[in-house]
């Protein structure tokens, strides 16, 4: 099964779900936002958020394929560039580090460890790029998808609680506290890659 993880462009935004291209809970305030989808234009408000944040900012984001078919994405920014974290009552997320906005799965592809290996994905995208930790807003009364990733996951890929709360707990991810962790990102990457390593053209990163 070939797998591999490519960076977010305009590109590929046709590649995730129709539903997250019109979602613009993250990408503008709580006021634009319902201002966007009032006028029909959230799709747009998306793409422009993206294309500024690509050209300011750089890769937000990647797209997951499982035999060249879509199966999932992650989206990732400087909070400075997410507008709606400031409205989640453990905010702000530290000056230090990069939001984890959302991800989503095709759930025939979950509980396969993808989860964790777009985690780790981010994580070496960051440690590149010079940041020291990745936080993200949790959701511990999770039921269903949303634009808001359950607490629960977070915890189990590695993250820590840093702001408590009964609904919406602040956690993150350090991205240098131990040498091993850096070594496991290499390791799980290169399993990850492994299937497609005899078709440089094919890998991400």
């Amino acid at each position: 099964m070939g797998r591999r993880l490519v960076p977010l462009t305009l590109d590929n935004l046709p590649d995730i779900p129709k539903r997250c291209r019109a979602c613009v809970f993250w990408e503008l305030d709580p006021v634009s936002g319902e201002a966007a989808v009032r006028a029909g234009r959230p799709e747009l408000e998306k793409e422009a958020w993206i294309s500024a944040v690509l050209l300011e900012w750089g890769s937000c984001g990647r797209v997951v394929y499982v035999d060249e078919v879509p199966v999932g994405f992650v989206l990732y920014a400087p909070p400075a560039y997410v507008p709606r974290s400031t409205a989640f009552p453990t905010s702000p997320v530290a000056a230090d580090a990069v939001q984890l906005m959302t991800a989503w799965l095709m759930p025939g592809y979950q509980g396969q460890g993808l989860g964790r290996v777009m985690v780790q994905t981010v994580a070496k995208d960051l440690i590149r790029r010079g940041f020291k930790a990745v936080e993200a807003f949790g959701d511990a009364t999770w039921k269903e998808p949303a634009c808001v990733l359950p607490a629960d996951h977070l915890l189990a890929v590695g993250f820590k609680t840093v702001r408590p709360h009964p609904r919406y707990p602040r956690l993150r991810l350090e991205l240098r506290t131990t040498i091993s962790w850096k070594e496991d990102v290499e390791l799980a990457l290169d399993r990850l890659l492994g299937a497609v390593q005899k078709e440089p053209a094919l890998r991400p990163l």
